[in-house]
């Protein structure tokens, strides 16, 4: 039985009661006045029955409807504004208390408004000052902690470090599955939070009809499975959602705004998105560009010729990161370990790529 349905009944049951109440006060004024018309019994039913309406269809909007709103909003807020806005709150409800006996000293009606009034400004001017100020305000709890602890030292080199910061993780990247070993490195300095629905999404994938989506869907589920057998990485499994937002990716971008946290993903397109809306984005990608080998042209590289390139007499080759060579009339070399000369180094959109040149043929230049 849902909670609206039973809401509903004993919305219904007390209308209908008060219905039958006032219905019968009225009959009785109204049988007093013109005794022919109607009597206090069918005023009574007859206001029962528009009671019973009235509960059955506005008691959810009294009651459930309501809480489920405010349940959702303070859902939506990061932990850290809940508790600066917590603080704030408390700090003006005690600064009206102390205002309330002088105020209530002065003459009628000031004595009896000011107070009251001073309650609501003082709480309502605390909590918004708090929580504009909450990044100062966990700064300095967590310099006192830091001072005040004995084990500091040692809890900025476990999990707890970490629980500062959040990460927001896509399906992408879980899918991906470096993220496991890039965690375990340490390189990643937060918790990582996987929304209730990017875990439904990774779901879907891993029962999708398509045997290749199905395969990385499962991988997907494996990598979480490592990610939370790992003492030094923090991974939460949050349900927090976002109402009135259907799509995945516009879910992650509105959470990461609101929570004030980067999304670590590998979608290009949630890539852009984020950044045109102010959202800090990890891309892993970009971090393997990023730590790949730095060549300058001159030096020599052994390399496997492995495939024909697209001009003519080339060679393609790839180093272990994952770097593509394309070597100059390498194409006779195919299935050969050469050592080649680098020669020109471009970094496109793909990647880096480095042209190089056999020393035999680099040697046949220079002669």
């Amino acid at each position: 039985m849902s909670s609206d349905f039973l809401v509903r009944l004993i919305g219904m049951i007390a209308f209908s009661i008060l219905g039958v109440y006032w219905g019968s006060s009225l009959g009785q004024i109204a049988v007093f006045n013109s005794p022919t018309r109607y009597t206090v019994e069918q005023y009574s039913f007859t206001f029962g029955l528009v009671g019973a309406l009235v509960g059955l269809i506005l008691s959810p909007y009294l009651s459930t409807r309501p809480i489920r709103a405010v349940k959702n909003n303070l859902g939506r807020i990061s932990p850290q504004k809940l508790f600066a806005s917590l603080v704030g709150l408390v700090a003006g409800l005690v600064i009206a208390a102390l205002l309330a006996f002088p105020l209530s000293l002065l003459p009628k009606p000031l004595s009896e408004v000011l107070p009251f009034l001073g309650v609501l400004v003082f709480s309502y001017l605390g909590v918004s000052v708090f929580a504009m100020r909450q990044n100062d305000l966990y700064a300095m709890l967590k310099g006192v902690s830091s001072r005040g602890g004995t084990d500091s030292t040692n809890d900025s080199s476990g999990a707890g470090w970490a629980e500062s910061r959040t990460i927001l993780l896509d399906t992408s990247v879980i899918i991906d599955g470096r993220i496991a070993d890039i965690a375990r490195t340490g390189f990643l300095p937060g918790s990582l939070l996987i929304p209730r629905f990017v875990l439904n999404e990774l779901q879907y994938i891993a029962d999708s009809a398509d045997s290749m989506r199905r395969q990385r869907g499962r991988r997907g589920m494996e990598v979480l499975a490592q990610l939370q057998k790992e003492p030094t990485i923090p991974v939460r499994m949050s349900d927090i959602d976002v109402e009135g937002i259907r799509e995945v990716d516009d879910k992650l971008v509105t959470l990461a705004r609101q929570l004030r946290c980067p999304i670590l993903t590998n979608d290009y397109n949630l890539n852009r998105v984020a950044e045109l809306q102010g959202v800090t984005i990890l891309n892993i990608n970009e971090l393997a560009n990023a730590v790949k080998s730095v060549l300058l042209p001159g030096e020599i590289l052994n390399i496997r010729v492995i495939q024909e390139g697209k001009e003519s007499g080339q060679g393609v080759g790839y180093m272990d990161d994952g770097t593509m060579v394309v070597i100059e009339n390498g194409q006779r070399n195919l299935n050969q370990q050469l050592n080649v000369i680098v020669t020109k180094v471009l970094q496109t959109a793909a990647g880096r790529m480095i042209f190089a040149r056999t020393e035999e043929r680099m040697k046949a230049n220079q002669e």
